[in-house]
């Protein structure tokens, strides 16, 4: 990547990533909102154990590590601490969704003011491939080799679902990263979710759903179609709340 098309929030580090996995592509998506918002220089990222653990390496910005699962505990001291700072944490399905979600349900109840970039590729990628909260049923993974069982392991978590039910957040949306007119929508939400904690707005979550080839035993070309026919639908894309243009009366 040169100089000339890189967003000035991103080194030029090439990235650790497994071919085809779609990480690097979300990374630019976050280093584009913070260019255009001008917010590089009050900007910290949170970066907790998973695939994305190297992020820090690159961002050109003021990052650090959480313990598995506890990056929205972080992130919500840091902002305390800090109120003018910009403050997003970047989590996997398996970090945000397994070990972290009451740290991510209670920052959103809160309606704490920060950003987290959510990536769900539906598996446990870092430690082999093993199944995580998000996997699709009858999906084999490691420790399901059969399949996802729905009568043994029950159904997956849907997190934008789940968190659009609370009062608090600003904003909850759904994204992909396996196509362009995807990745121009993520890219859309991704500056919106960072605009609103700019403003003040409190919490928003971005979804992004993430192709990992290697532990899906997939070519990069047949993960992406494999996000079309069987992802999509199981976790449909749209925004899920968002405060700012619609009333949701719940009396």
């Amino acid at each position: 990547m040169s100089a000339t098309n890189r967003p000035h929030a991103m080194t030029a580090t090439q990235t650790h990533y497994c071919p085809g996995c779609t990480h690097g592509i979300i990374h630019r998506l976050v280093a584009e909102a913070i260019d255009a918002l001008g917010i590089e220089g009050r900007t910290i990222g949170i970066a907790p154990v998973g695939c994305s653990v190297l992020a820090y390496n690159y961002f050109n910005l003021d990052m650090t590590v959480a313990a598995h699962g506890r990056a929205p505990a972080v992130a919500t001291g840091l902002k305390r601490a800090n109120p003018e700072t910009i403050v997003f944490t970047y989590q996997g399905d398996g970090d945000l969704a397994s070990i972290g979600m009451a740290e991510a349900v209670h920052a959103a109840a809160r309606g704490e003011n920060i950003t987290i970039i959510f990536v769900n590729n539906a598996v446990y990628g870092m430690t082999g491939g093993q199944m995580a909260p998000t996997s699709l049923p009858g999906q084999v993974t490691q420790t399901s080799p059969y399949g996802r069982s729905e009568a043994l392991c029950g159904l997956p978590v849907k997190v934008c679902e789940m968190l659009a039910q609370l009062d608090a957040p600003e904003y909850i949306a759904r994204v992909a990263a396996n196509s362009p007119k995807n990745v121009l929508a993520a890219k859309k939400a991704v500056e919106k979710a960072f605009r609103n904690q700019v403003e003040g707005k409190g919490f928003s979550l971005v979804e992004v759903l993430s192709a990992c080839p290697t532990n899906w035993g997939k070519t990069p070309k047949d993960a992406l179609r494999w996000m079309d026919s069987d992802m999509i639908p199981y976790y449909p894309l749209g925004v899920y709340r968002d405060k700012s243009a619609v009333n949701i009366d719940r009396t």
